[in-house]
């Protein structure tokens, strides 16, 4: 599978930044996941990949081939990309059967590609079935009703599966009889020296004429394949079709329609169809977001299935963070059509970039708390917290802030004048959608509205401390007094909103204890993954430990 690289990519409609200069490598075999929230120009960026949509600016590599790029007046078409798209609600034809539906696009295909002797398939898979009578009559016995009676269909199905067949040869199988022979292994035998003639007399043909078949029974001169422009035969049709339903588990519903589908089912023949063509890269625009949670869940892990099964790049959109959490090997994290951050899920969740990661990323949310300090001789910050407290945060690496503000300060300059040059060029636009520094949420008993309030003066003393739930813990020796404001128990754990003075903080408790409203309880805040933010930016600083 390819890598995918996009450079500098930028969709604009007038003065709306829809994607703003977004840079990505996307590895090959990974699985990658566009997340953000409704809106912030995740889907455009995957049909942008796809070429369902033309970037304003930038270019797009797929392997080794450049797909689009705004200076060369590139645009290679959808079609011919060689990506699969499964879209948020299917797609399935409602007139057509699951096969009918996953074959459509295999019959449009009309391509240059090798050669395939059908007949030395058919006769080699014959050869492979046969090899052991046994086994034979022992799958198809397996689809025998209560009865005794024999599903003809069903038996199919498990030949297919059983022996990776088409549909052609479950059935030329089936028709020998095996299965009711009284010595399936005689029959099987004296069969399969048939077949093992009938495929050497097609080798001894090919070679008569300067050629030979490899183990795909594709056509080789001169040890290449033979490769012509055709279309694909019904035996390769059926035989992707067979292949597909099989990793997805729908071989018994060929025959029937959508509508005679559940949700998950539908899913199912949804992926199926996209896998069929043998795409380079399979892309997915939000495909649970139809289901019910529990069958969300399973078909979780179906796609982790699907994605080690295939060795396919997957690249998926979701507003849904646990999806993206327990899926992707990296995210994508998007605001506003910026790249907020993209890295492996545990340090996205670890080492958030920015406020804004910090806040989406995580259920229940990070607690955001403002500190204001200075930077002791030590490496340590002094702070006052929480109306207050006061803390001391001390930085897991050595830490020199004035030199952090430098490198701050010079990035947000860089940044501004590759906008000012930016404007200078002709028919550029100035972006109406304007990216400002999140504006994170307070926790507070009550809860007041700051939209006509003053705009607070930041200095370099400012900070926000994020503190995960977990790292909240209730304990006898507690430094932090607290009334529980809430609890909310599930089992495994409990989630509670502590009061401190007029502040709220969210904790997650682990274990099975029953937390009462108005419960005087004492806290600690724990660990080494307390994050110091900078408040002027929202960037992070570093993570470290809070002393109280």
């Amino acid at each position: 599978m390819p890598e995918i690289i996009l450079e500098n990519i930028t969709k604009r409609w007038g003065k709306f930044f829809g994607v703003d200069n977004v840079s990505l490598n996307i590895p090959d075999n990974s699985f990658i996941t566009l997340l953000g929230p409704s809106g912030c120009g995740k889907t455009t960026i995957l049909r942008m990949i796809a070429g369902l949509e033309t970037p304003t600016e930038g270019r797009i590599v797929i392997g080794d081939k450049v797909v689009f790029d705004s200076n060369a007046g590139i645009n290679v078409p959808a079609n011919k990309r060689k990506v699969g798209f499964l879209f948020q609600n299917y797609a399935l034809w409602p007139n057509m059967t699951v096969y009918e539906n996953i074959s459509f696009g295999l019959k449009n295909i009309h391509e240059e590609m090798p050669v395939v002797d059908v007949a030395a398939k058919q006769t080699g898979d014959m050869i492979r079935a046969l090899s052991n009578g046994n086994k034979v009559k022992e799958v198809v016995e397996e689809c025998r009703d209560k009865n005794g009676k024999l599903d003809e269909n069903k038996a199919y199905v498990k030949l297919i599966d059983n022996y990776n067949l088409s549909i052609y040869t479950a059935k030329e199988l089936f028709a020998i009889g095996v299965h009711t022979a009284s010595d399936p292994a005689t029959l099987a035998k004296a069969k399969l020296s048939e077949y093992e003639k009938k495929l050497s007399d097609i080798k001894a043909k090919y070679q008569g004429e300067g050629k030979s078949l490899n183990d795909k029974y594709e056509v080789l001169k001169n040890g290449e394949p033979v490769i012509e422009n055709r279309k694909l035969s019904k035996e390769e049709i059926d035989s992707r079709v067979r292949a597909c339903s099989r990793i997805v588990k729908i071989g018994m519903f060929m025959d029937r329609y959508p509508a005679e589908l559940s949700g998950g089912q539908q899913q199912r023949v949804a992926i199926a169809r996209t896998l069929a063509p043998e795409p380079q890269v399979l892309f997915m625009d939000e495909p649970l977001s139809n289901l019910d949670a529990k069958l969300r869940l399973e078909m979780r892990y179906e796609l982790q299935r699907l994605h080690v099964e295939t060795g396919s790049t997957f690249v998926y959109v979701t507003h849904d963070q646990m999806e993206a959490m327990t899926l992707a090997t990296r995210i994508c994290l998007v605001n506003n059509g910026v790249l907020q951050q993209y890295a492996a899920p545990l340090e996205v969740y670890n080492r958030p970039a920015n406020l804004f990661v910090a806040d989406f990323v995580g259920n229940p949310s990070m607690n955001f708390v403002d500190g204001k300090g200075t930077q002791q001789s030590d490496g340590s910050v002094s702070l006052d917290i929480l109306g207050g407290i006061k803390a001391r945060f001390v930085p897991t690496d050595a830490l020199d802030l004035n030199k952090w503000r430098e490198e701050r300060d010079k990035e947000a300059a860089d940044k501004a004048e590759f906008e000012r040059q930016r404007l200078m060029v002709k028919g550029a636009v100035e972006k109406s959608n304007k990216d400002e520094v999140f504006k994170y949420h307070i926790q507070k008993v009550e809860e007041q509205d700051d939209s006509l309030a003053d705009e607070p003066v930041i200095t370099d003393e400012d900070f926000v401390i994020g503190i995960r739930p977990e790292a909240i813990d209730i304990a006898a020796n507690g430094k932090i007094d607290t009334t529980i404001y809430g609890a909310m128990p599930t089992g495994m754990e409990s989630t509670l909103k502590l009061r401190v003075g007029e502040f709220l903080l969210t904790s997650v408790i682990f274990g099975g204890v029953i937390y009462q409203i108005g419960q005087e309880e004492k806290i600690n805040i724990n660990g080494n993954d307390i994050l110091l933010f900078d408040r002027r930016s929202g960037k992070l600083i570093c993570a470290g430990r809070l002393e109280l």
